[in-house]
């Protein structure tokens, strides 16, 4: 249902309130959510297309691939790390301290739950935070990797303003001369601990969220469009339990025909508004 006006939006969202009073939530939230942080999302106004996604096969078996990666996702990750939590992710954190919500299972990389304060959190497509030698398994902090990139390229300079991807990634003008960087411990192959495409979601977090589910009463999808497989999963599980589901996106999902309730707004409006109303 679309909100066409402040009227029409609050008596949606009281409604909502209504069909999840005294219910423990799950959140499964998605790239919109992180819009008002000045993230771009991956689908919808103001998105960026991506005609040529990174995959893990090029990744693993293509050099030019992996320094075209590593230049846009050094040019992009100084702009991703300054975003800031906006009021639906300190909406959140401020239902899991009430006990409304159980935790939130973001599709997102940036982190930004963390930071606004939610503390069960299971980001199912990894984080931007840390990178992982593939070859001894050693990990590293982003801001460390940064700083060897940097030190190995002292010619690249990050520009005031770049064009976001959802993960972080830019598109570079030039990768002539830019040297990868590698693990310090044994000189192998790094790779952001998150999940590219053509990769599986790790098995075991998927399992902590089916387990976040369970032990929920209710499911919102907030800012996500539900194209990516683990998210449509997550909400078949929900479905068959026949546990009330609410998505909030601009855009519609895949999902929409199961919801009991479709709110076509932002997450930025609709959760301050959801978080005042609930008990």
């Amino acid at each position: 249902m679309s909100a066409s006006s402040p009227v029409e939006l609050s008596a949606i969202v009281a409604r909502t309130a209504e069909l999840l009073a005294g219910r423990r939530i799950a959140l499964l939230t998605g790239a919109g959510i992180s819009t008002d942080s000045g993230i771009p999302a991956y689908r919808g106004e103001g998105s960026r297309t991506r005609s040529d996604p990174m995959t893990i096969d090029r990744y693993l078996g293509d050099e030019a691939a992996r320094r075209r990666y590593w230049v846009g996702g050094h040019l992009g990750w100084r702009a991703f790390a300054r975003a800031e939590p906006n009021a639906a992710h300190r909406a959140l954190a401020a239902m899991e301290s009430t006990g409304h919500v159980t935790g939130v299972i973001t599709q997102n990389v940036d982190g930004l739950h963390l930071r606004a304060g939610s503390s069960h959190v299971i980001e199912v497509h990894g984080t931007m935070r840390r990178v992982t030698c593939l070859h001894c398994g050693q990990v590293f902090d982003r801001r460390d990797v940064a700083t060897q990139i940097e030190d190995l390229n002292p010619w690249i300079t990050v520009p005031e303003n770049v064009k976001l991807a959802p993960d972080g990634d830019v598109l570079p003008e030039s990768t002539e001369g830019f040297v990868v960087p590698v693990c310090t411990v044994c000189g192998g192959m790094l790779k952001p601990d998150v999940v590219f495409f053509g990769e599986y979601v790790p098995q075991d977090r998927f399992r902590a969220a089916e387990s976040l589910l369970r032990s929920s009463d209710a499911l919102i999808v907030a800012g996500s469009s539900l194209v990516v497989n683990s998210g449509v999963r997550l909400v078949e599980r929900a479905r068959r339990r026949s546990i009330p589901l609410v998505i909030i996106n601009r855009e519609p999902t895949r999902a929409d025909p199961w919801a009991d309730i479709t709110i076509a707004a932002g997450t930025g409006d609709v959760l301050p508004a959801l978080q005042e109303l609930l008990p």
